[in-house]
């Protein structure tokens, strides 16, 4: 199922924002549609309305970018507890990254499945809600990702699980990573 959004009010041609469902119950993939004309592109990277139809938060707090130098870096898997937890709109505005996302809500019928996609300039975006644990690897150098993140970062909050845990068996496209903080190299397993 999706949803897409366009003002009401437009009376000129406006991108639309398409949501797709994932693998995981409430994460979705976001579509951009550019348009095009003698100046450039114009493209609409989300929408409120089409978010709050599908019964998204759309209450950001903040916007933060991660930069990576090599192809290969590995980052995550992230995710804040309770009463911190953290919904994300994840947009790869240079490079490509392979993108995953760990359902750890217990009371969830998709809990501890995971799912991935590749995000690049162009789209998609992921949506991620509360309880979902995130974590990218980059396929190209010179890779950078933006997030608008729900809730302020709290340190005591957060905490993840492994990039290689057996129960998961992601398949990362570049093992082992190039790069990989020693932080996210010490997480727990499930």
């Amino acid at each position: 199922m999706g949803w897409s959004a366009r003002r009401r009010d437009s009376h000129r041609r406006s991108p639309v924002v398409r949501l797709r469902e994932t693998a995981l119950a409430g994460a979705f993939l976001v579509d951009i549609e550019s348009l095009e004309d003698e100046r450039g592109t114009f493209a609409r990277l989300y929408s409120r309305e089409a978010l709050e139809e599908a019964g998204l938060s759309v209450d950001f707090d903040y916007c933060a970018i991660s930069e990576n130098r090599a192809a290969g870096t590995l980052r995550g898997l992230h995710i804040q507890s309770a009463p911190h937890q953290e919904a994300k709109l994840i947009w790869c505005l240079r490079g490509r990254v392979f993108d995953v996302i760990v359902d750890l809500r217990p009371a969830s019928k998709t809990h501890r499945l995971w799912f991935s996609a590749e995000l690049g300039p162009h789209g998609p975006l992921l949506y991620v809600p509360r309880g979902v644990a995130h974590g990218f690897q980059t396929l190209e150098d010179d890779s950078a990702l933006q997030y608008h993140i729900s809730a302020e970062y709290e340190p005591e909050s957060a905490s993840g699980i492994r990039w290689d845990d057996p129960t998961l068996a992601i398949p990362w496209p570049i093992r082992p990573p190039t790069v990989i903080s020693e932080r996210d190299s010490g997480l727990p397993r499930l």
